[in-house]
């Protein structure tokens, strides 16, 4: 990705308002290019800043003073990941609340998970992160190692601030109604009860766990379309197109949220031989998770393709590109030899079952067989209504399903859900 230069002395230095201080993240690797030709030194903070507070005022300010420019990027909406109903506020309301600061110079938005490619490109001499990141035992994502690799490869340096440290997020779920009433009573509960502290060692002790996952490869693509009105000779809504989104998801996304706390993640799938997008799914997982994708000839990976009205965030309809017929007779065996190999030296194994073909009675078979810990997640779609259900799986250690999938399975619509489970 090559920065697009931007001259200094068509830049406003003295900005009118804040928002003149809110560039792209190309045009800020520009801008940084030009002030390293004058001799400047170009500093970089990065965050979220969804609830601006002293801590990243005094951290901001410390940073300023260790060059001559300050250019923050902030993560876009998209990729924060902070919990339900995060961020509470938008990127552009967080970009112009830190160009509001006197002493920031820059603000881009960075449309990544982390800030690795915005560090690539605007180059900082100096890359600025708070104390409370500097503990490596502390970085359970990775990302400040990869972001670290990513500034001194440009010759630049981190350096921890050492100022006043909060948490926007303890003060979001404190003072902010992100979550339902019965929500936060169960979350205050846990923190004066201790149990916060229990579901933390829970989770550091599946640190190390070697996790294996089973599920149906899956494409989501959103198109974002402007609903226009009706076509003279047609029954149907006429759109506009406007921007598209494409991920990796089925099995891929389950896992790689696993790996975020897990040592080791394999994936066992099956993809299509023709348009296969394995490139975009290697791209999208994360370096501790290992792909083991059986190849499908003559048939595409499912793809759901997602029309959406971007304005309330509506699904108007879905495609979905897919061949769901069961495998052959010898792939089948190839996936239970997998199955059969990996499942054994696991800790875990999830299953990811979304109905489209993959997992057929010998698979089932050979994980019942070898699984140490079997945790199954059977979905109930749009493709597969009525015909993926719990109840073909004779053992599972944990199962995953929700309340309609709980009444399918057990041909029961009236009951109490509670008795039903």
């Amino acid at each position: 990705m090559e920065a697009s230069v931007v001259k200094l002395n068509n830049v406003p230095r003295t900005a009118t308002s804040p928002r003149d201080k809110v560039r792209t993240v190309k045009e800020l690797a520009g801008i940084a290019q030009q002030l390293r030709r004058a001799g400047k030194s170009v500093v970089q903070a990065h965050g979220t800043f969804d609830l601006l507070h002293l801590g990243h005022v005094r951290h901001l300010e410390a940073a300023r003073a260790l060059g001559d420019v300050l250019v923050v990027t902030i993560t876009a909406d998209r990729f924060v990941n902070k919990g339900p109903g995060r961020p509470v506020f938008g990127e552009a309301l967080r970009a112009e609340m830190l160009a509001s600061l006197h002493y920031v110079d820059w603000v881009g938005i960075n449309e990544s998970m982390d800030a690795v490619s915005a560090i690539e490109l605007i180059g900082p001499s100096i890359y600025v992160k708070g104390q409370d990141y500097q503990d490596p035992q502390g970085d359970i994502t990775g990302k400040i190692s990869l972001e670290r690799r990513a500034v001194e490869s440009r010759g630049g340096r981190i350096h921890f601030t050492d100022e006043i440290v909060f948490s926007s997020t303890e003060l979001i779920n404190r003072h902010f109604n992100v979550f339902e009433p019965h929500v936060r009573e169960h979350l205050d509960g846990l923190r004066e009860n201790g149990g916060l502290a229990e579901l933390t060692n829970l989770i550091d002790g599946i640190r190390d766990y070697r996790v294996v996952f089973v599920g149906d490869a899956i494409i989501d693509e959103y198109q974002y379309v402007l609903p226009m009105g009706k076509p003279p000779k047609e029954s149907v809504i006429a759109s506009r197109f406007q921007d598209y989104e494409i991920f990796a998801g089925g099995v891929f996304a389950a896992a790689n949220h696993v790996a975020s706390f897990c040592a080791e993640v394999d994936i066992i799938t099956c993809l299509g031989g023709s348009d296969t997008h394995e490139e975009l799914i290697r791209r999208s997982l994360r370096p501790n998770v290992r792909l083991h994708a059986l190849k499908r000839p003559g048939v595409p990976t499912t793809l759901k393709r997602r029309f959406v009205d971007p304005s309330y965030m509506r699904k108007l309809f879905e495609v979905y590109v897919m061949d769901d017929e069961p495998l052959t007779r010898d792939l089948q065996s190839e996936l239970d030899g997998l199955i059969a190999d990996l499942a054994p030296r696991s800790n875990v194994v999830i299953v990811t079952d979304f109905g489209h073909g993959l997992i057929g009675p010998s698979s089932i078979e050979t994980l019942v067989n070898s699984s140490p810990f079997l945790a199954v997640n059977t979905q109930s779609n749009s493709a597969n209504m009525g015909y993926n259900l719990i109840t073909k799986y004779p053992r599972a250690d944990y199962v995953c399903i929700d309340a309609p999938e709980a009444r399918l399975a057990m041909s029961d619509r009236i009951s109490k859900i509670g008795d039903i489970a």
